[in-house]
């Protein structure tokens, strides 16, 4: 049985504001929808805080994006519809898209440095391998176009450069779950950065997972590769960041172990004795004016 219109405006309402109590949008930023029908689409209005919408402000579009109904109170449909129109012509089961702009995961696309895998069983399960597109102009058409492009079919998730995430599902309440468990993979990520380790998951445990993934019902292609170390293959640029930390930064990226230190990195770094003799030096300084 499908669920009446006004109770999905009414749920676009009470995940805007769960968007906006998380930070993951601020003033009126990011935008949410939802298919209702083959070519009618739910849309959030622009020039309005997420965390505080009403279902009087919810739009109602075409698939090529144009506002089919006067809104009730006047508002006009967000500027950025056209790139979830492109992804519902994209994929026919995506039913609810969600783009906005978490602060730990928008800082991986701005750093343009890939999420990486076999770390975290929960992002291996729910949202798989994330690709980043290139910036594209906001409000044109050159964005869904950058976004579509990477979307295959297991996909749910795009890390958009320089801009923000889209997250896409079944539904509303699920495609928000994959916004959530992006952002707090990506603090957990930069928590394990500042830390200077992570333990990244051997091939065998990783093929585990992906079997336990696959019997919860989510498909992954990954699963095939992955005794072949396939999961993983992007982890060093993530990993290589670990160089700007005092701490070395341990990486067992398929079973091989790659290690990165400051100092090691730093050709003008001094060595252990020569450390030790500026301390020397200082330490008489101070006790001779003593």
């Amino acid at each position: 049985m499908e669920t009446p219109v006004w109770q999905l405006k009414k749920q676009m309402c009470e995940i805007g504001r769960r968007i906006w109590h998380r930070g993951y949008c601020a003033g009126n930023e990011g935008n949410h929808t939802v298919r209702i029908s083959d070519d009618r689409v739910l849309c959030t209005p622009t020039g309005i805080s997420k965390g505080f919408l009403s279902p009087e402000d919810i739009c109602l579009v075409d698939l090529d994006g144009q506002q089919v109904e006067p809104n009730l109170k006047g508002r006009k449909r967000t500027s950025e519809v056209l790139l979830h129109v492109a992804i519902y012509k994209a994929r026919d089961d995506v039913r609810a898209v969600v783009h906005s702009h978490p602060p730990h995961a928008t800082s991986f696309a701005i750093a343009n440095i890939p999420l990486p895998e076999g770390i975290h069983p929960e992002a291996e399960v729910f949202l798989g391998r994330v690709p980043i597109a290139k910036f594209a102009m906001p409000s044109t058409q050159a964005l869904p176009e950058s976004i579509v492009e990477l979307i295959g079919p297991e996909t749910n998730t795009v890390l958009m450069g320089n801009h923000g995430t889209v997250s896409f599902s079944r539904d509303l309440e699920d495609t928000y779950y994959k916004l959530e468990i992006l952002d707090n993979y990506c603090r957990i990520l930069l928590l394990c950065q500042q830390l200077g380790k992570a333990n990244v998951l051997d091939r065998d445990q990783i093929s585990d997972l992906l079997e336990v993934k696959k019997k919860f019902g989510f498909t992954d292609e990954r699963l095939a590769c992955a005794p072949e170390g396939c999961v993983g293959e992007q982890n060093q640029e993530f990993f290589a960041s670990f160089d700007v930390r005092p701490a070395t930064a341990s990486c067992s990226c398929n079973g091989g172990p790659v290690e990165t230190n400051q100092a090691a990195a730093d050709p003008m770094a001094p060595d252990d004795g020569q450390y030790q003799a500026l301390v020397a030096a200082i330490t008489d300084q101070i006790m001779e004016r003593m």
